[in-house]
């Protein structure tokens, strides 16, 4: 019990360049995946898919199927009754198809054979007849009066009719000195994460329980929907989460594979691994939908916003998904940026014949968001304000209540334009760059954890264990997937910081639903604000626990006792105390092994407004993000270069500086992707874009410097006053990238991806309308 020399605390953990805890094993190769895991014994399995976009099935015929040599399990629509979906209110997905086929590529059989070749040769030898419907590729096709409906109950196939109105709209043009109006067309985007869907299924048939380990942002989800599907009791389902190679949103639902993988496995009664091609992964889909975009707005001559009126139809594939979540989003998010005093918001989510759409970085609020700022950078140039100056005059004061009622307690936007105006020398530069180059701005925000959790349950929205034994080791148990984003990290640093304890007597155990505690999953930027808060409960609790025995131990009021690290005890000169391993001790004589749990629940007044669909875009705290983009264009063959990214994002306070700049980085990339290169297309009724050469995203040669200003506004929700550092800067990008081009050569594009082709065109346009509006040169009178 002797005082160590130093009794001061160690030195913080929160707000250091902490390397992830995660990431040795992935950059060093010991990291596992799941197409990586052990196998031995398991069968492959494999889909097969529907080879028309729309029709009903006629039969399927799998005897030939049964009979190939190596063959252990085939599985159709029909072995299961049961839908599933993200959404409680929108389960209208099967497994596989049950009497009808959506989108070309659908999974409509299944089987699990000994090896490759006898699962091909089955799949080959399955027989369906189809008979053919109408398919739909755009959305206004799709609700034309006489189109067929994919859903019977979806008339005018409408998965959701959105409209809102906020203010007195028209009041507030009426006050407008400039109104304008335009529309805009945003391509459907892919996620394109560097690991292809996989999972594997074992299921014990002495038991009758199934373990899945697979691909998913969503482990507890995934658990919710095995045991529907599986028509199972949830006490016999086990659901481990290996590390991820990236989500980005496309693995936030339970996807169709994962529940076939656990379906053949229960008709073979054993293990079975699926790996999906690159193709298959991209026809899973759940990306950004095609969106088209009405924008309207009204402002005064000095440049403040008196009124918005928003239009959103967005394609969203053949079943529900994240739909009536997504089109909520591009509504409710329209609000939290800038004071915006009446808004109408207009959104139809419609189905059509393509791969359901769903969650993506920024989860529906990036094209809106970027139509909303590129029609404010063109309003400014007509009013000749300065781009930053006219989103001063529109800044919010926090704390603040939207009229959609959104809560608005830390907003460091003003400080992220002042950061960006500086570092990329804007007064200095913009507009006086030579023909060809130019500097665009774009702003942008995310929510910070959506306030309600899609199944609601009465449950805390997120649970940390800590349990501390024998050896003294504080092992961290948590629900929340890791997914490359740091969550691991953040809840190992917010332990350490609280304890004030080294990393290396701390473990995390992370997404296993046998041993880790439930938690809603890695989506809409909820980890770092809900999750940490409750490990910094946790942490605390532990404290308290070990204060307290150390206070016993050695008679002493526990007033007294303060944690210093590895010591408890009096911080004075007689240096009464207890080291951390003796104070474990102490705790465990009464305790035996010491188990604490910390949750957290969003209050009530941050779960949104009070109209129909209110909840989405409620959260506990906003991010805030400026970008300043600088480009080069060649006007011959339209390419557009992206020279380097000023990127600034208020997170609160930066837990990790180092975790918040990769964040940043990776946001900025994903956003210049969606804004030059990524389209997912339809040729001949057939998905066109479901390859990584087909599908364009930006590469090394293509990947600006991204420099990036972290302001931290200091949120006083979040743990140590963080929130997200993710989402909120990749929306920003594309009016950035669009008003870098217009500095650069004098055209605004309204359609994205801007492809060379689309640019040269508007350049040849634009040279058209010179030569029309110049005067003749021959010296003859023009009448």
């Amino acid at each position: 019990m002797s005082a160590p020399e130093d009794r001061t605390r160690p030195e913080a953990r929160i707000g250091r360049r902490q390397p992830l805890i995660d990431g040795v094993d992935k950059v060093t190769g010991r990291a596992r995946y799941t197409a990586d895991l052990p196998v031995e014994g398991a069968w492959v399995g494999r889909l097969l898919r529907s080879s028309i976009s729309h029709g009903r099935i006629v039969s399927v015929d799998t005897t030939a199927a049964r009979e190939v040599p190596g063959v252990i399990a085939v599985i159709t629509g029909q072995d299961c009754p049961f839908s599933y979906g993200v959404l409680p209110i929108a389960m209208n997905e099967y497994p596989l198809a049950r009497d009808r086929v959506r989108y070309r590529g659908e999974p409509v059989a299944a089987v699990a054979a000994e090896d490759e070749a006898s699962a091909q040769a089955a799949l080959a030898a399955i027989r369906i007849e189809y008979e053919p419907l109408p398919a739909y590729f755009k959305a206004k096709k799709a609700m034309a009066p006489k189109a067929v409906l994919l859903h019977e109950d979806a008339p005018g196939n409408i998965v959701r009719s959105v409209d809102n109105d906020f203010g007195d709209v028209e009041a507030g043009f009426e006050l407008a000195d400039l109104v304008r109006e335009r529309t805009f067309h945003y391509g459907e985007a892919q996620h394109a994460q560097m690991e292809l869907n996989a999972a594997i299924a074992e299921f014990d048939p002495e038991r009758g329980h199934v373990t899945v380990q697979s691909t998913t942002q969503v482990p507890y989800y995934l658990h919710l929907m095995l045991a529907r599907c599986l028509d199972m009791d949830p006490s016999r389902v086990r659901v481990v989460k290996p590390f991820i190679g990236g989500g980005f949103g496309a693995r936030v639902e339970v996807l169709n594979f994962e529940l076939v993988c656990a379906l053949l496995a229960k008709a073979a009664q054993g293990r079975v691994r699926m790996v999906l091609t690159r193709e298959e992964t991209f026809l899973t889909h759940r990306g950004r939908p095609e969106t088209d975009v009405r924008m309207k707005l009204g402002m005064t001559r000095d440049g403040r916003l008196t009124a918005c009126d928003c239009e959103v139809l967005q394609r969203g594939g053949a079943y529900s998904g994240y739909g009536i979540i997504t089109i909520l989003y591009s509504g409710a998010l329209l609000h939290a940026l800038y004071t915006l005093p009446a808004v109408r918001y207009k959104g139809l989510r419609v189905y059509t014949n393509t791969p359901p759409c769903g969650a993506m970085r920024g989860h529906g609020t990036v094209d809106v968001r970027g139509a909303f700022e590129a029609l404010l950078d063109e309003m400014a140039d007509e009013l000749g304000i300065d781009s930053i100056d006219l989103r001063r005059r529109n800044l919010l004061a926090a704390p603040a209540v939207t009229p959609n009622g959104l809560r608005v307690e830390s907003y460091g936007l003003p400080q992220c334009l002042d950061w960006v105006e500086q570092a990329s020398g804007w007064r200095e530069r913009r507009g006086r760059l030579p023909r060809g180059r130019g500097l665009g701005i774009g702003c942008s925000h995310f929510v910070s954890g959506a306030s309600k959790p899609i199944h609601r349950t009465g449950e805390p929205h997120a649970v940390v264990i800590l349990k501390v034994g024998f050896d003294a080791a504080v092992t961290i148990l948590t629900g929340a997937a890791e997914i490359g984003q740091g969550s691991s990290t953040v809840v190992a640093q917010t332990v350490a910081e609280v304890l004030g304890l080294d990393y290396d007597r701390l473990r995390v155990v992370a997404s296993d639903s046998a041993v880790t505690p439930k938690d809603n999953g890695s989506y809409s930027s909820r980890v770092t604000l809900m999750v940490g808060n409750a490990a910094l409960d946790a942490a605390r609790r532990l404290r308290d626990v070990l204060a307290s025995a150390t206070a016993r131990k050695l008679d002493l009021p526990v007033g007294e006792i303060q944690c210093m690290g590895e010591w408890y005890g009096v911080n004075d000169s007689a240096g009464q105390g207890l080291t951390f391993n003796e104070a474990v001790a102490a705790a465990l004589e009464d305790a035996g092994e010491l188990t604490v749990k910390g949750t957290f629940t969003c209050p009530k007044e941050y779960q949104g407004g009070k109209h129909r669909g209110g909840a989405v875009g409620g959260t506990m705290g906003f991010s805030y993000a400026a970008n300043v983009v600088e480009v080069s264009v060649d006007e011959i063959t339209g390419r557009v270069r992206v020279e380097k990214v000023w990127a600034a994002l208020d997170c609160g306070r930066a837990l990790n500086p180092l975790a918040v700049e990769g964040q940043a980085q990776g946001a900025a990339w994903m956003g210049l992707g969606q804004a030059l290169y990524e389209e997912g297309r339809y040729q001949d009724n057939t998905p066109f874009a479901v390859n990584l050469i087909d599908y364009r995203v930006p590469t090394a040669l293509d990947s600006p410097e991204i420099e990036v200003g972290i302001i931290e506004s200091i949120d006083p929700n979040g743990p140590f006053g963080a929130k997200e550092a993710s989402e909120g800067g990749v929306a920003g990008m594309l009016p950035a990238i669009a008003d870098a081009i217009a500095d650069a050569v004098g055209v605004r594009l309204s359609e994205m991806p801007i492809t060379p082709e689309r640019l040269a065109a508007a350049l040849d346009r634009q040279a058209a309308e010179h030569a029309r509006a110049a005067p003749a040169t021959s010296g003859e009178e023009v009448s």
